[in-house]
């Protein structure tokens, strides 16, 4: 029973942690005042370069500086739509999943099924890794792990207790007043935007690269949608985030280990996404709407009168 319960940890936080990764980024964007629906897509094109990247350099570290490179700039055109040109966020998030969709598709049909030669090995932290329970879960994890859980503090302390925090939300609260107070809102909202599609790209490139090694069509699975809803569920909170992914590792972990109560698969492989629907329920049926409130000037464009 030790072995099967640890197993399950490890699982969940395995398959936790694109969705923490993702969840990061779009609360750093949302926060700004950006709203990217196009996280299911900027995923998908982070997993197909990251695949395709340490496919031909044998090394998964290129994988994943490629997978953010791409990540970034296909996030860039949603900045650009809807930063610059001031377009619909909404209309250009859509379009940027369909996007990422399709290249990752075309790009990758030539090797669904092809395992990579090479993966991301676990880090054993000294002494930490040996403590009963707790060493083989948290502390002998791939260094994305590590990174994931680094940044989610990260992005904690510089979003509430650093100038650029402030900045980044008073843009996303009231960029009027955050331009007359002399802070760009166009060079925040783009850096944080960036930000955004860079840990997407990351939170793609760990499907292709460590959770299952190889390349598969349609192998974001609707994560990037989850992380969207995550980001409301975390309140726009890092330290939330964490929560959230982990709890919906949980649930893709729980998927499996039904299967062979005869339970069927369709029904289980839909489970996240009742989940989703759930967490989205459960949040507007809240009688505190105060905590629940999105930034003020969230999918709004701005323009100085």
């Amino acid at each position: 029973m030790e072995q099967i319960l640890l197993s399950v940890a490890t699982r969940t936080l395995v398959a936790g942690t694109p969705l923490l990764l993702g969840t990061l980024g779009e609360i750093v964007a949302e926060r700004s005042g950006v709203l990217n629906l196009g996280v299911e897509g900027m995923m998908a094109i982070g997993a197909v370069s990251a695949y395709l990247a340490a496919l031909a350099s044998g090394s998964p570290w290129v994988g994943l500086a490629v997978a953010l490179a791409a990540g970034m700039a296909i996030s860039a055109i949603h900045a650009f739509v809807s930063i610059t040109l001031k377009s619909n966020q909404v209309v250009s998030g859509l379009a940027l999943t369909l996007l990422g969709l399709g290249v990752a598709s075309l790009f990758g049909k030539p090797f669904i099924g092809r395992p990579l030669p090479v993966k991301l090995e676990a880090l054993s932290i000294p002494f930490l890794a040996d403590i009963r329970w707790l060493g083989p879960v948290l502390f002998a994890r791939d260094a994305v792990f590590y990174i994931s859980v680094l940044l989610g503090l990260a992005f904690w302390f510089l979003l509430g207790r650093t100038r650029w925090g402030i900045e980044v939300r008073s843009v996303g609260e009231n960029p009027a007043a955050s331009d007359a107070a002399g802070v760009s809102v166009t060079g925040q909202r783009y850096l944080c935007t960036l930000i955004g599609g860079a840990l997407s790209g990351l939170a793609g490139a760990y499907l292709s690269i460590a959770y299952s090694n190889s390349w598969m069509d349609g192998m974001t699975g609707g994560r990037g949608w989850i992380v969207i809803a995550l980001t409301i569920f975390a309140l726009w909170r890092p330290l939330r985030a964490f929560l959230g992914a982990y709890l919906f590792g949980a649930i893709f972990v729980l998927q499996y280990l039904l299967q062979p109560l005869g339970i069927p698969p369709n029904l289980l492989g839909m489970m996240p996404y009742l989940a989703t629907l759930a967490v989205l329920v459960f949040g507007g049926l809240r009688s505190d709407h105060r905590h629940l409130a999105a930034p003020a000037a969230l999918g709004e464009p701005y323009s100085k009168s």
